[in-house]
Parts: C-alpha cells; sequence; structure tokens
C-alpha cells in the first residue's frame, strides 16, 4: 500500500469519525418511564398557538377558569371505551374524549412488553383547543363528553368490519362539539371528525386547533438514543419542517401560517401524525421539551397542533386521519402525502436514494426466502461483494503491482533525493510505465463509503430489523452487540461495553492491512487502523457490523487468490499503443501503390 492509499483511508476513516462524533449517541441505559421527571405540557402555553389578544383572555387564576359556556363540564364520572382490532387495543376516555391508551400488537418493548405509544400518566391525548367569547381558552382535555348508554365497554373489530363512536360536549348556549372517532380494523390510526354546531357566540378568533400534547412513550432500552431520533415535524408545500429538542437549554417552537398537510412526531422507532383533508387547515404549532431522566438519561416530548379556521357557521368543522404505529418506511408511503420523510435514511441527495430504493427491498426480498436477519445480512454481503468484485480485484491488482515497484521507487527517491520535482515526474513515469493507478486502491474504499453510511441509516432507522435476532448473544441487529462491560470508560470514545462483532471486524482488517503492506516504513498502519475502526465502530448496529465482518473476510480470501495470481506473474512494463490512423485519407493511403525509390 503506498503513501496515497493510506491517506485516502486515512481521509475516509476521519470522514467516518467527525459524521458518527456528529450522529452517533452515546451508550446510556433507559430510564424507566415511571422514573421519568414530569415535562410541561403544551396545555400550559396554550395562548401562544391561538395568538388571542390578552384583553379577551384573562388570567389563569380567575375563579371560574371554563366561563360561562362549559361551566361544569370538568366535573362528571369518567368512563372507558375499549376498541381491539387485529393491529392494537386503544381505550377511548369520556373525558375529554382522549385516546387514553393505544397498544400495539405485533411489538414489543426492550423488556417484552406490548408498546404503547400513549403516556397514560397524563390522562389520554387528542384534545380541542380554542378561545371563547367570554375571554376563556378551552382545552377539552379535561371536559367530559356524552355518548350514547347503549354504547359497549369492549368493542372487538374483525375482518373488514368499521366502528364508529360518536362523542358529544354541550355547551350551556345550546350549541355543540361533536367528536366521531371512525376504527377500521387492519389500519393504524383512527379517523377524527369534528362538527361544531352553533358555537358562532361561542368560538372567538376564528380558530380552533387539534392538539397532541404529551408526546409518545419510549420503547427502547436507551433513552439516549431514542431520544437521538425523537423530533416533531410538519409537512407543508412538499416542505419538511422540523424541530428537534436536542439539549435541556432547548424549548424549540416553530409556529406555522398557511395550509398544512400534516403534523408529526416520531421516537426511534413509532409515530404518531395527524392528517387533514388537503387544503382544510390554518397552520400548525410545534413544541418540544428535553427532560434529563434516570440513570443519565433523556426523554424529549413533543406537542403538535392542527389549526383549523372557523368561519361562524352554524355548522362546520374539519375531518382528520390520525396515525399511531410503527414508522414503518412502506405504511407511511400508503398514505400518499409525504409521511415517509420523517424516517431518517441518509442524505436526500445521495444517501437516501441508496437506502429506501436499494438496501431495503433488496434486504425485505432477502428476508422474505431467509426467516433469520443475521443469514439475511450474510447474503446481502456477499451480494455486495460479487458486485464490486470486479473493481476491488483491479485495486488489489494496482496494489499488488505498488508492492513490486517498491524497490524500483527506492531508487528513484535515492538518486533524486536533492531535486523533488524530477523525482516525482520519475515516479509518475515509473507509475504509467507499468500501467499502474496510485489512486487505484482507493477507489473501491470511496465506493463503499455511501454504502456504509446507508446501511448505518438502514440498520438504525428500518423497524424492518429491529429486534432482529442472529446467533448466540447478537439479539438485536439494529443496536450495539455486548459481549462484556469494563470497569473503566475509555476516554474520548466514551466505551464500556464492548462489542463482539466490532472485535471480529477489527481482526479481520488487521489481517488485510498485514497482508497489503509491506513497506516497513508503514507498520504503524497495520495495527492503527484495525485499533481505530474497531473503537469507532464499537457504538454502530450490530448489523452493520457482522455485514463488514463478513465482507472483509470476503476481502481477505479474494486478496489470497489475487496474491498467488500475482506472485506468479512477473513484473511487466506496459507496451506503448501506437496511434492508428482514421479517416478517408488514410484509407485511401492504404490502397495507393507505394513508390520504388
Amino acid at each position: 500500500m503506498d503513501r496515497q492509499s493510506i491517506l485516502g483511508y486515512i481521509l475516509i476513516f476521519l470522514l467516518l469519525v467527525v459524521w458518527m462524533w456528529v450522529n452517533s449517541p452515546k451508550q446510556t441505559e433507559q430510564a424507566e418511564q415511571a422514573k421519568s421527571v414530569p415535562t410541561q405540557t403544551a396545555r400550559q402555553d396554550s395562548a401562544k398557538r391561538l395568538d388571542t389578544p390578552r384583553a379577551q383572555v384573562k388570567e389563569t387564576g380567575q375563579a371560574n377558569p371554563l366561563g360561562k359556556f362549559f361551566a361544569g363540564r370538568d366535573k362528571r364520572v369518567d368512563r372507558t371505551i375499549t376498541i381491539e382490532t387485529d393491529l392494537y387495543i386503544a381505550e377511548i376516555s369520556l373525558k375529554g374524549g382522549l385516546i387514553k391508551r393505544w397498544e400495539l400488537k405485533k411489538y414489543k418493548t426492550w423488556d417484552g412488553h406490548p408498546v404503547q405509544l400513549v403516556d397514560y400518566k397524563k390522562a389520554g391525548d387528542l384534545s380541542l383547543l380554542f378561545a371563547t367569547s367570554d375571554g376563556r381558552l378551552i382545552n377539552t382535555h379535561d371536559l367530559y363528553f356524552d355518548v350514547a348508554l347503549t354504547e359497549p365497554a369492549h368493542r372487538l373489530i374483525g375482518g373488514d368490519e368499521e366502528y364508529t363512536l360518536n362523542l358529544a360536549l354541550p355547551a350551556t348556549s345550546g350549541g355543540q362539539i361533536v367528536k366521531t372517532l371512525r376504527f377500521k380494523n387492519g389500519e393504524y390510526g383512527l379517523g377524527v371528525d369534528i362538527k361544531l354546531v352553533k358555537m358562532t357566540d361561542v368560538i372567538a378568533n376564528y380558530e380552533y386547533q387539534l392538539v397532541w400534547e404529551s408526546g409518545l412513550r419510549y420503547a427502547e432500552h436507551n433513552s439516549i438514543d431514542e431520544s437521538s431520533f425523537a423530533a416533531a415535524y410538519a409537512y407543508a408545500g412538499k416542505e419538511l419542517t422540523e424541530i428537534n429538542a436536542a439539549s435541556p437549554d432547548d424549548r424549540p417552537q416553530k409556529n406555522l401560517s398557511g395550509a398544512v398537510d400534516w403534523v408529526a412526531m416520531r421516537t426511534k422507532y413509532f409515530a404518531l401524525a395527524i392528517i387533514a383533508n388537503e387544503g382544510t387547515s390554518d397552520g400548525a404549532y410545534l413544541e418540544g421539551v428535553h427532560t434529563e431522566a434516570a440513570n443519565k438519561g433523556a426523554i424529549e416530548s413533543y406537542s403538535v397542533a392542527l389549526k383549523m379556521p372557523f368561519k361562524g357557521g352554524r355548522e362546520e368543522g374539519g375531518s382528520f386521519r390520525v396515525f399511531l404505529g410503527p414508522a414503518d418506511l412502506s405504511l407511511l408511503k400508503s398514505y400518499g402525502v409525504g409521511l415517509e420523510n420523517i424516517v431518517g435514511l441518509g442524505w436526500t441527495w445521495l444517501i437516501r436514494p441508496i437506502s429506501e430504493y436499494v438496501m431495503l427491498p433488496l434486504m425485505s426480498f432477502l428476508h422474505y426466502l431467509i426467516p433469520n436477519w443475521g443469514l439475511v445480512i450474510v447474503v446481502f454481503s456477499i451480494i455486495i461483494k460479487i458486485a464490486l468484485h470486479p473493481l476491488t480485484r483491479s485495486s488489489m491488482r494496482s496494489m499488488k503491482k505498488m508492492q513490486s515497484l517498491q524497490p524500483l521507487m527506492a531508487e528513484i527517491k535515492e538518486k533524486y533525493k536533492d531535486d523533488p520535482q524530477t523525482m516525482n515526474k520519475q515516479v509518475m513515469n515509473l507509475y504509467k510505465e507499468y500501467g499502474v493507478n496510485p489512486a487505484g486502491g482507493c477507489l473501491p474504499v470511496l465506493l463503499q463509503f455511501p454504502i456504509l453510511i446507508a446501511l448505518y441509516n438502514v440498520f438504525l432507522s428500518a423497524i424492518e430489523l429491529r429486534q432482529g435476532n442472529f446467533v448466540w448473544w447478537i439479539t438485536d441487529l439494529s443496536i450495539p452487540d455486548r459481549i462484556f462491560t469494563l470497569p473503566f470508560e475509555i476516554p474520548l470514545f466514551g466505551i464500556r461495553d464492548v462489542s463482539g462483532l466490532a472485535l471480529l471486524m477489527g481482526i479481520t482488517m488487521f489481517v488485510q492491512q498485514k497482508m497489503t503492506i509491506k513497506d516497513p516504513r508503514q507498520k504503524a498502519m497495520v495495527w492503527m487502523m484495525p485499533i481505530m475502526m474497531t473503537l469507532l465502530f464499537n457504538g454502530f448496529p450490530s448489523g452493520l457490523n457482522l455485514y463488514y465482518f463478513v465482507f472483509n473476510v470476503l476481502s481477505i480470501g479474494q486478496q489470497v487468490m489475487v496474491n498467488r495470481q500475482g506472485d506468479a506473474e512477473p513484473l511487466r512494463k506496459v507496451e506503448p499503443k501506437k496511434k492508428k490512423s482514421s479517416g478517408v485519407f488514410a484509407k485511401l493511403g492504404k490502397n495507393l501503390p507505394r513508390l520504388k525509390k
């Protein structure tokens, strides 16, 4: 391996270090949900979202905060209605007409419990927010809705069956808010219809909002890792707006005006979205809070709201679709509104197309044939190696020739040591004479760099690989594997848990370096690069380390073959190509009789 190849590897390594330093979370155990510090909900800052004039909204300490229209609606007996489909179990509370529980049947938390997306400690979510003409700011979160007495306490939906639940919140003026929830088996989420009947004299400011305020419950073991993916979004005009409460000092807010297609929030693998009928919304509001939790953990909670216009008609409202489920790319795409943009698969202009249209489809196809995700990655590594074989073989041959040229290069450097310009010229002539490309060893590595980043994003973000096991200690290919824990933390890298696959990957890289580096002056590279890459890859998903390990093993086999062929073939100069004449006059010249001297 020549100096330029080494420089290429170092540059690639530095790119990986910088990129991972920016994007990778530290390994910290998740705090228990029960011990998480309560966050201030968006209801306390509702006035910001409604832009209500201060003269119209009185102080919160007033004697009757609900005003004359909803006085006493916060004092009723609660009742819960359970809806069960093939995909989830939902509980709807009459207090606020809220979703109190949303439990996914096909997904488990890291410790084996069903994934529950709603923070039940905050009594549920999905409420209405509006200002009234008597100067109150009303959030229906704590107001009791009415429901028909004949409504069953538990409703099981199967097949293609649909179920509709009608909830009503009457006002003393004779008007009412009708909240209709529509459930359909086989779909993650529900339809929501809001009807405002005779509310002209009640609602002020020509606006109401449908809000989700308490974020989503975490489901993974590492809360720092999950928080690194948590965010809130708004989508309008095919542009995605994102907020991220990345640190305790951050409380990001976005107040958007104009038609917004949807608002959403996500954790690492699950998401919520509120989608308005096209062109009906009047804006959106996003807010995030970052809270430190026990065991050095962190919880990010987001609130989102869709602003809807109220024109003061006798009967008006809005229609919405609410998604609550896995952040599965194909599932989000099926909504046809760009929801898939919340799944981070890398840079849109380069990495995301590789992740979305090559990696995921190929892996999904292989998993259809092979049930074990670890074996899928092994087969996938072989396919990628076969695809890159012609390029890597050419690179290895070039590097082998470079090794053979070392004695000749040493002579040139010794001969022209006082004339660097002539020395470089002679070295380049030597490369040209023997047909060696000095950058040939770096090209395959550079081409693999986008593939590695795409794989990194796929293993981190694709829910298909969540909790995908392989063999022995490798039980989840989407997170780092662990074989033992150090009694201390490695400085700079923050490593305490040691990855077995990262060690195997480092060992195979050491073998590769040993086979390719023969220059005594470059022996430090034999061990330096494997150690640095092992430390860097220690925090990577085990699926990515498995891919790289298998790829390295195949590369070692390929290098052995190339070395044997190179040893059998002597070093030869490349014959210069003769310039061929072309054109009409050249052909004519061939046919003319030659003159005798």
